[in-house]
């Protein structure tokens, strides 16, 4: 079994900020140090038992779609990373918790905005859609399923929320309002060309990517810079194509064990009410977990 790091512990640079599951130290005034844990959340709860090999592997696929999009791919966008060893920025006796896991990149100014693309209608979409046959004031034709194939993707954007609480979905036109119409405009049409070129090559591999979040972010200079993870099980929902079924809702390669657990589980005799605590997650919905994102990986880039 891989020992997993629920939390990181370096003395030697000051801690930023803890996220839901990446620990972030300042390292001089221009870079930062993204430590990607083993945490798990799910209902925005952070889960107590850490999921052996999660952060390394969604650092691992994080770079691969990096070198794919960015300047030594298809260039598509400007990238956050440094392309500095992590290591070479902790004591030694703290590599330990770095190696593997990390990613050192540059410090930007993060747009207050997240910036979603579907190609299906799932999830909050889907149930947005059986509402008013739209998404984030998106109009969509009629007779679409769960998990419909859209006639094109949109780009649905949500505002990120404040720790604990729940991102919400908003309209372009807020979007407009919140960063200015110019750089609204580049974080669609390049968050919709980044969707495009990863779902082409994911389909290459048997994987349909079914939408999927960007984070962006401004330079010293105000360039967009796209930041944070990409294209994971974390930030995407990923359906094995053998497995697709309008009307249903395709196994996906991400924590679904861990919420059809929860969905069911009881503290003190009652249903979870998906509050901090969690109860403590059995072994075997662990380990399927773990088994989930280890196969992501293999489909998708190896």
């Amino acid at each position: 079994m891989v020992d997993a790091l629920h939390t990181s512990q370096l003395k030697s640079l000051p801690l930023l900020a803890r996220g839901k599951v990446r620990d972030n130290y300042a390292v001089g005034q221009d870079r930062i140090l993204m430590v990607a844990s083993d945490r798990l959340s799910a209902f925005d709860v952070i889960m107590g038992e850490p999921i052996p090999g999660k952060g390394a592997l969604l650092t691992r696929m994080a770079l691969f779609w990096f070198d794919q999009l960015g300047p030594k791919g298809l260039a598509i966008c400007p990238i956050h990373l440094t392309g500095e060893a992590p290591e070479s920025v902790v004591q030694p006796d703290e590599v330990a918790q770095v190696a593997g896991r990390s990613m050192l990149v540059k410090r930007l100014r993060p747009l207050p905005v997240e910036a979603v693309v579907r190609g299906y209608l799932a999830g909050s979409g889907w149930k947005e859609y059986q509402q008013s046959q739209s998404v984030c004031g998106v109009p969509l034709p009629s007779g679409l399923r769960n998990a419909s194939r859209l006639p094109e993707p949109i780009y649905t954007p949500a505002a990120k929320a404040q720790a604990g609480e729940h991102d919400e979905n908003i309209r372009f036109e807020q979007t407009e309002a919140l960063v200015g119409p110019d750089l609204a405009a580049q974080m669609r049409d390049i968050s919709l060309r980044l969707y495009r070129a990863a779902s082409e090559f994911a389909a290459t591999k048997g994987i349909l990517i079914a939408d999927t979040k960007f984070e962006f972010g401004l330079d010293a200079d105000g360039t967009l810079t796209l930041m944070d993870e990409v294209l994971t099980p974390d930030s995407s929902r990923f359906w094995p194509a053998a497995h697709w079924r309008e009307g249903t809702n395709p196994p996906s390669y991400d924590k679904q064990f861990v919420r059809d657990w929860l969905e069911q589980a009881q503290v003190d005799g009652k249903p979870w009410g998906k509050t901090a605590p969690a109860p403590r997650l059995p072994q075997d919905v662990i380990e399927r977990t773990a088994a989930r994102y280890q196969e992501a990986w293999q489909r998708l880039c190896t």
